[in-house]
């Protein structure tokens, strides 16, 4: 691959949608150190935005305080150590019992991109175009779906699709998924929460994303979008583009 893919830019935007009372979505960013986070927290209270904010503090302050770009193990310590202090909280303040958080995070270096995940917030790749997920939901109706017993229209209209199979915070120990990807000059990296993919569609999102403008602004046109179809649910999209 060419060897002056040597920077990336980012935008994010997180919206409490048009339903919630409050935001319990978070997300971090440090282009210095390719560290990307964006977190969608749960529970009953406020207990949703403390497991969401403490998961991306935790993973900032581990990974974007080395001097050198974090690799796909520390990316993972990183994430089990959120996890740990999410949990340890829970199980000493007995009105944040049970809070837990999805989490998507990038780590970004010239020639390597790995995206980490747990729960059902996303990952994808925009490239020539196309919008490609690179994550898999660790949700009940995916599960069902990879068995053949539900197919994606039924998955998306299921009742039960609120319900993950995996999140941070709710359980002592945590793994998440790694995903390595070889960027591409112009590759447009998308984090989000739920309260995006649960709105559009994958070819929606396809179609904002494929208009000429600054991150910034697809951001709020993504946002815009998911208020306009519902916003049912906080809404957070990050956006990264692999530079030149």
């Amino acid at each position: 691959m060419p060897t002056d893919l040597v920077h990336y830019s980012a935008a994010a935007l997180t919206d409490r949608g048009r339903k919630r009372p409050v935001n319990e979505d978070a997300f971090g960013i440090s282009i210095e150190h390719g560290v990307y986070v964006v977190c969608d927290g749960m529970g009953g209270a406020a207990a949703g935005e403390v497991a969401s904010s403490l998961a991306v503090d935790e993973v900032m302050r581990l990974l974007a305080s080395q001097a050198t770009s974090p690799c796909a193990a520390e990316a993972e310590q990183a994430v089990c150590a959120a996890n740990q202090t999410i949990f340890d909280r829970g199980q000493h303040n007995p009105r944040l019992t049970g809070m837990g958080t999805t989490l998507v995070a990038l780590i970004a270096e010239e020639r390597h991109v790995w995206i980490l995940n747990v729960g059902d917030s996303r990952g994808y790749l925009f490239r020539h175009r196309q919008l490609q997920q690179i994550t898999r939901d660790h949700s009940l109706v995916e599960e069902q779906v990879m068995m053949g017993r539900m197919d994606r229209l039924e998955a998306m209209r299921s009742p039960l699709r609120n319900v993950i199979t995996r999140a941070l915070g709710t359980h002592a120990g945590v793994t998440p998924d790694i995903f390595e990807i070889e960027p591409e000059p112009d590759d447009l990296f998308l984090l989000c929460s739920d309260g995006l993919t649960r709105e559009l569609s994958d070819s929606l999102i396809e179609s904002l994303l494929s208009i000429d403008l600054p991150l910034e602004e697809l951001c709020a046109r993504l946002v815009k979008a998911a208020n306009k179809a519902g916003g049912h649910d906080n809404i957070t999209c990050l956006l990264v583009r692999a530079g030149h």
